[in-house]
């Protein structure tokens, strides 16, 4: 399992005094405001930020790190993902998952029957849908509801899944 969890990416500068805009990839943008700090990957490292100062702004949140108090010293990072440790990411309720967990787990039929490994999560209004990759090349886009996902193993690293009538018909 994956020790850092990305919940942002850095989009662009905002204004000049060191602030950028960062598309959250994390169900709750608000956690920023209960956030320390979050991990930059550059791509050569991994550089851990203070963080000084949030604010919203539409769909994205405005974040000022700690030392970087002008627009020429974060430009560099524009693009560059944003994570944080195990420790700092939210916590889960019963039945729920962090995507980076799930992608690679192998997928069974309530019988017990190896289908394939869930591949991506497709994250929708009503439900998340599971796009799991079969052994036969087919892909099968499993909705993310009780009815079909009947057991979740982390440990194993393995799903038991029902297959809903229709959605493997060809």
């Amino acid at each position: 399992m994956e020790d850092l969890l990305q919940v942002g990416a850095i989009t662009q500068t905002h204004g000049l005094r060191g602030e950028v805009k960062v598309f959250p990839t994390t169900d709750d943008a608000k956690r920023f405001k209960k956030l320390k700090e979050v991990i930059l990957d550059t791509g050569k490292e991994k550089t851990v930020l203070e963080i000084e100062g949030v604010k919203f702004f539409k769909q994205f949140v405005i974040l000022k790190f700690k030392g970087f108090d002008d627009i020429n010293d974060i430009e560099r990072y524009k693009g560059k993902n944003l994570y944080v440790t195990r420790e700092n990411a939210v916590k889960l309720k019963k039945d729920e998952y962090f995507i980076a967990d799930l992608i690679g787990i192998k997928v069974y039929d309530e019988n017990e029957e190896y289908l394939g490994v869930l591949k991506d999560v497709i994250v929708t209004g009503a439900n998340d849908v599971y796009d799991i990759a079969l052994e036969d090349g087919r892909s099968l886009l499993l909705p993310a509801i009780k009815q079909c996902v009947l057991a979740v193993d982390m440990e194993q690293r393995k799903m038991k899944i029902h297959i809903l009538d229709g959605l493997l018909d060809e």
